[in-house]
């Protein structure tokens, strides 16, 4: 199985940096974990819906294009379904199961994620109903998958 994270914008921040190679470390002996930044769209701070929808659309056709045509594609999405790390351990245990070796995040930028976006996705996963940095959501990913593995090996880590 390999897994893809696609996410937009560049990570700056050296803490948020650290945890993921961390987990990107841990994460070695179960899978292979591959990142993927697009640009994120240079913006005003004020929009119009228009120009929101734009701003995504560009984004989202930048996403698209990194995305494997094989994978099953997984957009964190407010609006998706939320999960115990249990079952999302089962999701994942299921998809490895049923022949799925391609797993994609996707991670959208501040705005969020162009419809066609999540046309594209097999799935909509929502980690809550509060709003998160979009860069400290690609830390929290991370250590979910790992936490998966270690859930479907029965290893000792989850609480």
């Amino acid at each position: 199985m390999s897994i893809t994270i696609v996410t937009v914008g560049k990570l700056k921040e050296k803490y948020l940096k650290s945890g993921i190679e961390e987990y990107a470390k841990r994460l070695q002996s179960y899978t292979k974990v591959e990142f993927v930044e697009v640009a994120d769209e240079k913006a005003p701070e004020q929009l119009s819906a228009a120009e929101m929808d734009k701003v995504k659309k560009k984004e989202g056709e930048r996403i698209l294009s990194k995305l494997p045509a094989d994978a099953h594609v997984i957009a964190l999405a407010i609006n998706g379904t939320q999960k115990t790390s249990e079952e999302l351990a089962d999701e994942l245990g299921r998809l490895m199961t049923y022949g799925k070796s391609k797993i994609a995040f996707v991670i959208g930028g501040s705005l969020g994620l162009h419809e066609d976006v999540l046309r594209r996705a097999d799935g909509k996963l929502s980690f809550s109903k509060m709003t998160f940095p979009h860069q400290l959501m690609k830390l929290i990913l991370l250590e979910q998958i790992y936490r998966a593995f270690k859930i479907m090996k029965h290893e000792p880590y989850h609480k």
